[in-house]
């Protein structure tokens, strides 16, 4: 079975991943950057205000504080620290310039999808608000089979296999580190991670908000000192980036091939790293009590995730590599470059430190593709018993990543993964005149120096699919 399916699924991974998705995505993220008018740059400032003010849940929604760490909880993982030392391995170091690349114009995709998420949000049983791209391809578009589709998807990478992934870089980690067996970080890891998400989306939430500021700050911390300490190699590095970006360290014969094995690198890890366009962060984005009450609020929250991801995270783990001058000796893959880099600038308390954020990240990110498969369940209409086998399921899920690693398994993965993001792609452009619209009706509020509000009944335009007794 196998030697059937390794072909057939590597073969959709090569189409979509090396042509589609890296050009999909680029492509997408540019066109919003253009229809919106920069909205990425103009209203950075603007984000951070949204994210310190938007600090309160209430019985419908989490905060926009909560939603903005829940994504981070699933974009901050793995791929920070392990997918950027890949990326540089594989594409060099032009590979870094673009990631940024992909997280400029995917703030820009980032906003578009969680702006939609938020407009075509509905309550669950409970009350609760509950929406993600299932639910704008169905309620904005009318196009069921697509919102079905794509959740089903989502359920098989983000809901069970990725879990395993990060189980197993994770367990790798500390047993390098700290010697752990691959048993204690087995149970360990299924008692605590059953400790949370038996407590739904709102636990996820408020574990989130505490535990994503701190990783993310002590990481950065540690990385600008490293890089203070090294000021005066800083030019020299980020020249070493664009010129490697265009293939301009290259042989004339081979300045095509290494400027797009760069770009490849980029933004596949970019995109792994950061999800803009994914389709993934709009679920927990639709679960907010926006502040303030308009759909644009929330989508200018979640693209400031993006940049916190890449800019700033990945552009740390990014910097200290090129900073170390590990790249490229010893054989080394993935996170043993990290650990290498922070070995050399910190001595042997190096690799534990990035063994410990390792496990940080790689939990939390666990928890957040939780907090994505639960909304996608009860859209495909998973009552309690649903819950119940999804919970388990990822927590067997976790187990077996931690001792196994099947290569078919994480492909097939992947491959889910992209069908996703291109039927995400296709659904965000088909609405983007939605998107447009909400925007200008929150830049001309704010320009008129009122606080920003949505009322549906003002705009029948897109009424359609829209609760009316949410957005009244």
């Amino acid at each position: 079975m196998e030697a059937v399916l390794a072909p057939v699924i590597g073969g959709i991974n090569a189409l979509l991943w090396d042509h589609v998705l890296v050009y999909g995505l680029l492509a997408v993220g540019l066109f919003f950057t253009v229809r919106l008018r920069l909205l990425q740059l103009r209203r950075f400032p603007h984000m951070l205000r949204l994210v310190v003010s938007g600090t309160r849940a209430d019985a419908s929604g989490i905060s926009p504080f909560q939603a903005l760490c829940t994504s981070l909880a699933a974009r901050v993982g793995t791929g920070n620290l392990a997918g950027v030392a890949i990326a540089l391995g594989a594409g060099g170091p032009g590979a870094l310039f673009w990631m940024w690349c992909t997280a400029v114009l995917g703030m820009a995709t980032a906003y578009a999808e969680s702006t939609l998420a938020q407009l075509y949000k509905e309550r669950d049983a409970k009350g609760q608000y509950r929406g993600g791209p299932s639910y704008y391809m169905t309620r904005g578009l009318g196009q069921r089979w697509m919102g079905v589709a794509f959740a089903l998807a989502l359920l098989l990478s983000y809901g069970l296999i990725f879990s395993s992934v990060h189980a197993n870089a994770m367990a790798q980690a500390l047993e390098g580190a700290f010697g752990l067996g691959q048993a204690t970080v087995a149970t360990g890891l299924v008692v605590l991670t059953a400790a949370i998400i038996f407590g739904g989306l709102r636990s996820v939430a408020r574990f989130a908000q505490w535990v994503v500021p701190f990783m993310s700050v002590a990481y950065l911390l540690l990385a600008a000192s490293i890089v203070l300490a090294h000021l005066p190699q800083l030019p020299g590095v980020l020249a070493l980036v664009l010129r490697s970006a265009f293939g301009l360290d290259a042989a004339a014969g081979g300045l095509l091939g290494a400027l797009s094995v760069a770009m490849l690198q980029g933004v596949k890890r970019g995109l792994y790293s950061n999800e803009a366009g994914m389709g993934s962060a709009p679920n927990v984005a639709a679960a907010v009590t926006p502040v303030p009450h308009h759909p644009a609020s929330q989508g200018l929250v979640q693209a400031l995730g993006v940049f916190i991801d890449t800019l700033l995270i990945c552009s740390a783990t990014g910097v200290v590599i090129l900073l170390s001058g590990v790249l490229g000796e010893g054989g080394r893959d993935g996170v043993q470059i990290t650990q290498a880099a922070m070995t050399v600038f910190l001595g042997d308390w190096g690799a534990g430190f990035v063994a410990v954020a390792m496990f940080f990240f790689a939990f939390t990110t666990i928890l957040g593709n939780y907090s994505y498969a639960e909304s996608n369940l009860l859209y495909l209409g998973g009552g309690r018993g649903g819950l119940l086998a999804l919970r388990l399921a990822a927590l067997a899920t976790i187990a077996w990543g931690v001792y196994s690693k099947v290569q078919l398994v994480w492909d097939a993965a992947d491959a889910s993964m992209a069908v996703m993001a291109a039927i995400n792609l296709l659904a965000i452009v088909m609405l983007s005149g939605v998107v447009v619209r909400l925007t200008r009706d929150y830049d001309r509020q704010l320009g008129a120096g009122v606080k920003p509000g949505f009322r549906i009944g003002e705009h029948p335009q897109i009424a359609k699919g829209v609760d009316a007794g949410i957005w009244k």
